[in-house]
């Protein structure tokens, strides 16, 4: 198995039909052992049940990004229950409402700091404080979206969180390559999960993206967790600082393609209401 041997962490798996719970699956099954994370009590009863589906029942711990200490301790457990680690996923974002909703100028400055701190330092800091304990090839992997590189309706203030993501994945692939820690992003195409449900006029986002994608389908959990233990694994032992996208195909489009009617005129390929 590709991934024998291996230990990992997960932070932001927040159930079944989350992303991180489809890389965690398919390193799972490679072999993984892995850990996981939840930020409350709340969501700690999510959490449980999915490490018990994978062996870690003993290996879940809370870790509030946003409390510089749940790091740090993190970081202890961790050390104490499966010493060094092969591995992390962050998979961990969050905009008050009042940043995905109403006019871009309108958003409150501590909404923006909120943003940029959880869904973008949290990254720095959990690769600081969990250093001491990284294999030397160790593999550290982030959840992007196509909306921190192009506009996206409704996604306002995380397209700019994201944005920011995706280059603190290149600075700290560049700084962590001396210690060969690698650093790369999965910028995943629109899934049914519990973070999207606060973007608004998702449905319509998920028609458009398989009408206009190559594959002209939407993507699955699993097509993303198979990316996912490619980059977690040795197989992707010369890659770091890639934005890699899981989307069918989605952002090499430039527009819509077109089609052809019976009097020869050109049609966007898609309607709506379908």
């Amino acid at each position: 198995m590709i991934m024998n041997g291996k230990k990992g962490v997960i932070l932001g798996v927040a159930n079944s039909k989350s992303i991180a719970y489809g890389i965690a699956k398919q390193c799972a099954e490679q072999g993984a052992q892995i850990a996981f994370t939840y930020l409350n009590e709340s969501l700690k009863k999510r959490v449980e049940p999915i490490a018990a589906e994978f062996g870690s029942e003993n290996l879940v711990y809370p870790c509030d990004v946003s409390n510089p200490q749940e790091i740090k301790d993190l970081m202890v457990s961790l050390e104490k229950d499966m010493g060094k680690i092969d591995f992390i996923v962050h998979s961990i974002a969050f905009a008050p409402k009042d940043g995905l909703t109403g006019r871009f100028y309108d958003i409150p400055k501590a909404s923006f700091d909120i943003a940029m701190d959880v869904s973008v330092y949290s990254l720095i800091e959990v690769v600081r404080e969990l250093k001491p304990i990284m294999s030397d090839n160790c593999s550290v992997l982030t959840l992007s979206y196509y909306g921190g590189v192009k506009y996206i309706p409704n996604y306002n203030l995380m397209g700019v969180a994201k944005a920011a993501l995706e280059m603190t994945t290149k600075y700290l692939a560049e700084d962590l390559g001396v210690d060969g820690i690698r650093v790369n992003a999965i910028s995943a195409g629109p899934i049914k999960t519990l973070a999207a449900a606060g973007i608004g006029e998702f449905r319509f986002m998920l028609k458009w993206n398989e009408a206009h994608s190559p594959l002209k389908r939407n993507i699955t959990t699993t097509d993303v967790g198979n990316s996912g233990m490619y980059l977690l694994s040795d197989l992707s032992s010369g890659v770091t600082g890639e934005v890699h996208y899981v989307d069918g195909g989605y952002n090499i489009m430039g527009m819509p393609a077109v089609s052809f009617n019976e009097e020869g005129k050109q049609t966007i390929a898609w309607d709506g209401n379908k």
